[in-house]
């Protein structure tokens, strides 16, 4: 027996909420009106016979006056005709009653549902009125108004990420011209110089060179902004091992690492299996480091780190750089935004790296956090080791 009730109050509490007037008090009121309709009735009819009586009593005792040919006795054949026919009065009585009470109570449902769907009509409209319902229906009310300040907070959202978007593309355009005109102008001084010295030459090369990888990076920014904005991201899961991943992609910054006087240390298992699109987790574990050598100090080591715990891979990429304020830390996974404003710089991207690496991840059933104190900054992936539901995004 306690089992059965255990299981009942488990069953009743798994239930979804109902919104609206209570099933309950609105049967009770329901058949309420139901009883007043028939106490009217009788009421009526208990009226009805009394004016009868009274009027059959002035008739029996007809006394000749202006009134009682005029009014009272057509007015007593009348309630005659009304009590031989009373017990169909009655019924008329009771049953339009009765109709009219259901239809005023389906009119209050039809009422409460239109009040909502009318507060339902104000949620994208930002310069209307909060919706206000019944009392009975203030359940109903205050979920209203939290999907309201949900949507107009997300409207919020896509204005500033749009806005961002557009002034980072501004930005993006005016910045092609300056690599542009510097290859273009040493371009030009290396054909219309031929008598340079072999040191010059190879000088205005290296510049134009530089500009040009410049230019390529910013075309490269304009290619992620229109892929993360137009493009799904559809995953093609295999086994990978992700030592041999962060291996080949830490060898492959090599370059980068010796040009900012930088070392990356590995502390990583000898393999870590782990099915994933090893593309994709390449380009995540890519934007990381990348972002490590951005925002480390000359001179310091990045260590990248991976083990299993729980069923997950867990890897940290971290680095010695300055402190990430809380405020940018919360926002650090946001499209277009970057903890670097500057434009002129060569670590002024997109803003973008960070915003796909966390879509990567959270598409393979993962998490990305990022955690910043005493001037070092940890990023921290993790992954299930076993294979997610077939995801796309």
């Amino acid at each position: 027996m306690n089992k059965l009730l255990q299981k009942l109050k488990a069953r009743l509490a798994g239930r979804r909420p109902l919104y609206g007037r209570s099933a309950g008090a609105t049967l009770g009121l329901y058949l309420l009106a139901l009883a007043g309709a028939a106490l009217l009735t009788f009421v009526i009819f208990m009226l009805g016979f009394y004016i009868y009586s009274a009027l059959r009593e002035q008739v029996e005792h007809y006394y000749f006056d202006f009134f009682t040919p005029v009014i009272v006795i057509p007015l007593y054949a009348f309630m005659s005709g009304v009590r031989d026919m009373a017990l169909l009065f009655v019924i008329l009585l009771l049953g339009g009653g009765f109709l009219g009470v259901t239809w005023a109570f389906f009119r209050l449902y039809q009422r409460d549902l239109t009040r909502v769907v009318e507060a339902a009509g104000t949620l994208m409209d930002p310069d209307a009125a909060a919706p206000r319902l019944p009392a009975a229906l203030a359940p109903a009310e205050a979920q209203l108004r939290l999907a309201r300040q949900q949507v107009q907070r997300s409207a919020a959202a896509a204005r500033e990420a749009e806005q961002r978007k557009n002034d980072l593309i501004v930005y993006l355009a005016h910045d092609l011209k300056t690599p542009l005109t510097s290859v273009i102008g040493y371009l030009t001084l290396l054909r219309d110089e031929p008598q340079l010295s072999p040191e010059l030459r190879a000088r205005y090369t290296g510049i134009a060179l530089d500009k040009a990888e410049r230019l390529e990076d910013l075309i490269n920014e304009f290619f992620d902004i229109t892929r993360f904005n137009l493009s799904h991201i559809e995953l093609e899961l295999r086994p990978t091992d992700l030592t041999r991943m962060i291996e080949q992609v830490v060898s492959e910054f090599g370059p980068m690492l010796a040009a900012q006087d930088l070392t990356c240390r590995t502390e990583l298992p000898p393999k870590l299996e782990c099915s994933c699109d090893a593309d994709k987790m390449a380009r995540v574990f890519d934007n990381l480091l990348r972002n490590a050598c951005h925002y480390s100090y000359p001179g310091t080591e990045i260590t990248v780190a991976a083990k299993a715990e729980n069923g997950q891979a867990v890897l940290t990429f971290e680095n010695a750089g300055p402190t990430i304020p809380p405020e940018k830390l919360d926002r650090i996974f946001e499209q277009f935004f970057r903890l670097d404003s500057s434009r002129a710089t060569r670590t002024g991207g997109a803003g973008l790296g960070l915003a796909i690496a966390r879509q990567i991840v959270q598409l393979h059933g993962g998490t990305i956090t990022a955690q910043s104190a005493c001037k070092r900054i940890v990023f921290t992936v993790r992954l299930p080791l076993a294979a997610p539901a077939a995801r796309k995004s």
